[in-house]
């Protein structure tokens, strides 16, 4: 990624995300170490940034799947060499096209992280993980949701947690599980 002309200002962002997530997590008190992190995602504002980040990304690893999810792509990269992010290795990059909604802040926004198990619990499990100090924290927000591809088969409902400038977001099915889900014939 740091010799993709294209990814310039993501590899720039990166230690800053790294830093704001670390810092969040033990706000949280949550360890990252204990995770797997599923994937890494980006957030920009204009369609000529998601394409720019698209080329650079295909110069660096492979489209795994594209889907329209709320009117939208999002497209899911497979990296060649995974990124770092603090203690974690993460080698799938979420790239959401934009939509509606403003973020305050182009470049990476979340990092999501697969917690196995019934669908249904994801949320008990998930609340479970961060100290109940933390869930009541001026500026902390929870939010749950269940974003559903075109032809998605598995519940993939998430959780996420968010201090206003970087998100965790929790989920019982890794995207690969879901692509997987999706490909499946009737």
């Amino acid at each position: 990624m740091k010799h993709v002309p294209e990814l310039q200002d993501l590899v720039d962002d990166l230690p800053r995300f790294a830093r704001v997530l670390t810092a969040f997590a033990a706000k949280l008190q949550v360890n990252l170490g204990d995770f797997h992190a599923d994937h890494i995602s980006v957030r920009c504002h204009q369609n000529t940034t998601a394409d720019r980040w698209r080329a650079g990304l295909v110069k660096c690893g492979s489209l795994l799947n594209e889907t329209q999810i709320n009117g939208r792509p999002i497209c899911l990269f497979t990296l060649n060499e995974p990124l770092t992010v603090g203690p974690l290795k993460i080698d799938l990059v979420e790239l959401p096209y934009p939509g509606e909604k403003r973020y305050p802040h182009e470049g990476w926004e979340h990092i999501e992280i697969v917690l196995p198990g019934v669908a249904d619990e994801l949320y008990t499990r998930a609340l479970a993980l961060i100290a109940d100090d933390a869930l009541i924290m001026p500026g902390i927000k929870l939010k749950q949701s269940s974003p559903k591809g075109e032809n998605e088969r598995l519940p993939n409902p998430t959780l996420a947690i968010t201090d206003g400038s970087v998100t965790i977001k929790f989920h019982p099915h890794s995207l690969r599980e879901i692509v997987a889900s999706e490909r499946e014939q009737d």
